[in-house]
């Protein structure tokens, strides 16, 4: 699956929340293949956002660069086609 420029988190260490530089993103819930259906989630004027499907708590934190999280260990990254 292509990401374009959307990025996309996981939670596979159960973390409490990760903060995210990005206010729209995808949850993929853990790594595949423990991964559940790719949500996007659009926080808009809200800072913080909870996953419908895993319960992940993402938090905006604008010290982050687009795209990344604290901790780093929670960006998707999709395996080369």
């Amino acid at each position: 699956m292509a990401h374009g420029t959307t990025p996309h988190f996981h939670n596979t260490e159960g973390l409490r929340q990760i903060e995210v530089g990005s206010k729209e993103f995808q949850c993929v819930g853990a790594l595949p293949p423990f991964d559940h259906p790719h949500i996007y989630i659009d926080m808009g004027k809200d800072s913080e956002a909870v996953c419908p499907y895993c319960s992940t708590h993402y938090v905006f934190n604008s010290r982050l660069a687009a795209g990344t999280s604290n901790p780093l260990s929670a960006i998707f990254h999709a395996d080369a086609a």
